[in-house]
């Protein structure tokens, strides 16, 4: 069939669709990639594309890399199979923990798949570039990367294995960091926009990419696993872990009385204890105990709030954060598990972090580290001190906007984008300097710009879907117009005639041409595969007349043949 590049037959696809969803798919973009044919499971979390996804897929890859050509960036491809050393260099070898896929040649040396790769990109830039006059330059890939995720889920939302855009820039100043920092992040909007997606820009945390400025990229969905605040007052809005919310002014320590222990048998838990002593669980001062790299700290809110674990380990990190056990306590039995508190202790028995809320000259009700004994009128700064300030409580809807004050709201979504000014920890580990314009050797600064291009396909699902199946925006979309053969052979044969004029102008078509299929089957799988316009040549063929309809908005019209072909074509 001439025109077969935009022309394809579902008489001879390799397609299946399903009418019931997986049984394991919890997500609207599991269910129905799998069952409109787009992918199929390979193992947990590893997913084959089939012709209709890799056709979406490469969309998204194109628009990627039409606009970071735009700004100058060059394409390379390197190896996903990596040596041991460039990341022991780096420190990550250890810091990805469980994360990383590790392996053995035959000879036992030690490889990993390539999860990002700031390391490999360093030591090809410094392999290539060695003067000012080199620089600036940003180079990026698009690849397969792989996470060992414990729980792979939500189909191609969180896999083992995905397809990313990494891009890397080199530049000599900080001021040349910022300038690809925007051009990356301009070029993002851009991106974003022209995939159809709905996206917010929000403030992150660097975490153990390291680095200073970080933003994400998120698309709003149910199906997130991302939760981020927005402000509907101002244009605040940023990754929960990135809040920061504004100490309060330092209290009067000497307003208050003298410590005073409260004997508080079987309250172990701030809930109990307010009970017990008939006070608001605010009043309370919880010290929560984790390991931080094996060392024992005790971390101090409000006891109305939780500690987010996350945010702990972004601020804390590359260090490992976990909770303590019942092993750690017999362990040390100067900590008395429920009734631990800061007064004696903070500085001495352990390193102590608090939220800051727990601000100097502020009074509290917390353990007295005795056996069912806790202490009032414990002040911060007359009894305790705190080692490090970080902000590191649950954000709660209502909070104050850290920008304007008013109360702020949580909203799931996912991350599709991410992008660093990484700064100097890759140049500095690997030695990445270039002749400066003195004759002098200058380090090199660095930003880390990534986007996820199977993860935006199932972002698009989410965001773009109706009761009836997919419904993608046209630039990305399998095909601009999906034929309907209703009918026998005329219908059938006049699909094929019209899917030849259609593809030999450039549209391209898909066309449900097979056999022995009724046409309430073909219509509900065009609904469900979802490409923008839907062309029925039905019972009004013989008559020169077929029906348009718009996927998304549902209308239909009924059009002369050559009226639908010059419509199609405008």
């Amino acid at each position: 069939m001439a025109h077969a590049v935009n022309v394809q037959r579902m008489s001879t696809m390799l397609l299946k669709t399903l009418r019931d969803d997986p049984a394991d798919a919890e997500t609207a973009s599991h269910k129905l990639l799998v069952r409109a044919g787009y992918v199929r499971r390979t193992a947990a979390g590893i997913w084959s594309w089939l012709p209709l996804g890799k056709r979406v897929l490469d969309n998204v890859s194109r628009i990627v890399r039409e606009e970071m050509d735009a700004i100058g960036a060059q394409e390379v491809l390197l190896p996903a199979l990596l040596p041991r050393e460039a990341y022991e260099t780096s420190g990550r070898w250890d810091e990805y923990g469980d994360l990383l896929f590790r392996l053995k040649d035959r000879k036992g040396a030690d490889y990993l798949l390539g999860p990002t790769h700031e390391e490999i990109f360093t030591l090809t830039v410094k392999d290539q570039c060695t003067s000012y006059k080199d620089l600036p330059v940003i180079v990026y890939q698009i690849q397969t990367k792989y996470r060992d995720e414990a729980r792979p889920r939500s189909g191609v939302l969180r896999g083992r294995e995905f397809q990313m855009k990494d891009s890397y820039s080199f530049d000599v100043t900080d001021e040349g960091l910022a300038e690809s920092y925007r051009l990356h992040r301009d070029a993002y909007t851009r991106i974003f926009g022209r995939l159809g997606l709905d996206y917010r820009i929000v403030s992150a945390v660097s975490g153990a990419m390291g680095g200073s400025a970080s933003e994400e990229f998120l698309a709003p969905a149910a199906a997130g696993e991302d939760t981020f605040v927005d402000c509907p007052a101002c244009d605040y809005a940023a990754n929960t872990e990135a809040v920061t919310f504004a100490a309060p002014s330092a209290g009067d320590g000497a307003a208050h009385g003298p410590v005073e222990e409260l004997d508080t048998p079987d309250t172990p838990t701030i809930e109990t204890l307010a009970v017990h002593l008939g006070v608001s669980a605010s009043a309370t001062l919880k010290n929560l105990l984790v390991k931080v790299d094996g060392e024992i700290v005790a971390v101090g809110v409000p006891g109305d709030r939780e500690v987010d674990l996350g945010k702990l380990g972004e601020h804390l990190a590359p260090a490992t954060v976990e909770l303590v056990t019942a092993e750690d306590f017999t362990d040390r039995p100067d900590l008395v598990r429920g009734y631990v508190g800061p007064q004696g202790m903070a500085g001495k028995a352990f390193r102590y972090i608090a939220d800051p809320r727990v601000a100097p000259g502020t009074a509290w009700i917390t353990g007295a580290n005795k056996a069912d004994t806790h202490a009032r009128n414990v002040v911060c700064g007359r009894d305790f001190e705190v080692d490090q300030y970080l902000d590191v409580v649950v954000v709660e809807p209502g909070d104050p906007c850290p920008a304007c004050g008013a109360g702020i709201t949580l909203d799931r979504a996912i991350e599709i984008g991410h992008i660093f000014q990484l700064g100097r920890k890759y140049a500095d580990a690997f030695e990445l300097d270039v002749l400066g314009q003195q004759g002098k050797p200058v380090r090199v600064t660095m930003g880390s710009y990534g986007i996820g291009v199977s993860r935006a396909v199932a972002a698009l699902a989410e965001q773009t879907h109706d009761g009836a199946g997919l419904c993608w925006p046209r630039e990305v979309a399998p095909a601009d117009v999906h034929i309907v053969a209703a009918g026998k052979a005329l219908q059938n044969e006049l699909a094929l005639e019209l899917a030849e004029r259609l593809g030999g102008a450039g549209v391209r078509v898909l066309v449900d041409d097979r056999a022995g299929v009724s046409p309430g089957v073909k219509f509900t799988d065009a609904e469900l595969i979802g490409v923008p316009s839907i062309l029925v040549v039905g019972r009004g063929a013989a008559n020169g007349v077929v029906e348009l309809k718009d996927r998304r908005t549902g209308e239909r019209e009924e059009l002369a043949i050559d009226e639908a072909v010059a419509r199609l074509t405008a």
